[in-house]
């Protein structure tokens, strides 16, 4: 199993630096960063710095450690400008890049470029058709395509990624349809829990509530590869923390018997925030910096 971390674009760089440098040293797999314009309370007018400029500088900033997005969207992103941004990245870090990458949500994001926010199935269409430019723009040296939603006219991108074929991407998505995305384009799939599913096991009174939702999912995924033609195994399993129901960080114990649970089921990778005073992602230092240490050098 990995443990990663998400380190909020709020830092001005002269703080900000010293967090990502210390969270290679701590032994984090990847350290991820948002990709919002801004983001919910208390966050939207506090400073929040930009996914891109961030991972470019932790990008000098760090040697060994894996950098990435969790997640960027269409929302206000274009295939062609992206993946140009992601290329010049891949090749200042060395291939240390992953792109976490969702379909976005409503709100923050979703109309700060003026326009109207999309339907649920809007964003599920402009999602599979962002995706797959996104892969041909990324494989190849000259990318012509002309979509619905999104069109490239001889883009080139060369000498393409330090990774090869390209970087990898996370893919999130929950629905049918953004499971047969993973399945298809991900070299691995995120979660951030199932609210439904958790709701239905606990209205049912099972005794692991959390684990079941997480299981449900992971049977649905399984599912999705199937339907694709690829080994399940291919793909990796990635739970972000701070949205579900469980708080395992706050103790080393916690963790421990956490990561076990959900390592059982077959998640490959747990990512944590970075704490946060004052929000959501509040966590003491000390017992944060010994989880990274020390949590799965427990698990055996």
């Amino acid at each position: 199993m990995r443990l990663s971390t998400v380190i909020l674009p709020v830092y001005r760089w002269n703080e900000g630096g010293e967090v990502w440098r210390r969270a290679e040293e701590l032994g984090f797999h990847t350290a991820y960063t948002y990709d919002h314009l801004s983001w919910r309370v208390p966050f939207r007018d506090t400073p929040w710095f930009g996914a891109v400029p961030t991972l470019t500088a932790a990008a000098t900033a760090t040697e060994g450690l894996r950098l990435g997005t969790m997640v960027t969207s269409p929302n206000f992103r274009h295939p062609v400008t992206l993946a140009k941004e992601l290329m010049t990245l891949d090749d200042i870090s060395d291939g240390r890049i992953t792109l976490g990458i969702g379909a976005g949500t409503n709100g923050f994001d979703a109309a700060v470029l003026g326009q109207q926010e999309w339907t649920a199935g809007e964003r599920a269409d402009r999602f599979a058709e962002f995706l797959s430019l996104l892969d041909a723009l990324l494989t190849g040296d000259s990318t012509t395509s002309e979509g619905r939603f999104y069109s490239a006219h001889e883009a080139r991108n060369i000498p393409g990624c330090v990774q090869r074929p390209r970087i990898p991407f996370t893919v999130a998505g929950n629905g049918p349809r953004g499971m047969a995305l993973a399945a298809r384009y991900g070299e691995s799939w995120v979660t951030t829990g199932n609210p439904k599913g958790y709701a239905e096991a606990v209205a049912a009174q099972r005794p692991d509530p959390g684990p079941a939702s997480i299981r449900a999912q992971l049977e649905k995924l399984d599912a999705a590869c199937a339907a694709a033609g690829r080994d399940p195994q291919q793909l990796r399993r990635t739970f972000l923390l701070g949205f579900a129901p469980e708080e395992p960080w706050q103790s080393l114990d916690a963790f421990v018997d956490f990561a076990g649970t959900y390592g059982e089921l077959g998640i490959d990778e747990i990512v944590l925030h970075w704490p946060v005073p004052d929000t959501r992602f509040a966590a003491d230092q000390t017992v944060f910096e010994r989880i990274a240490t020390e949590g799965l050098k427990q698990l055996g």
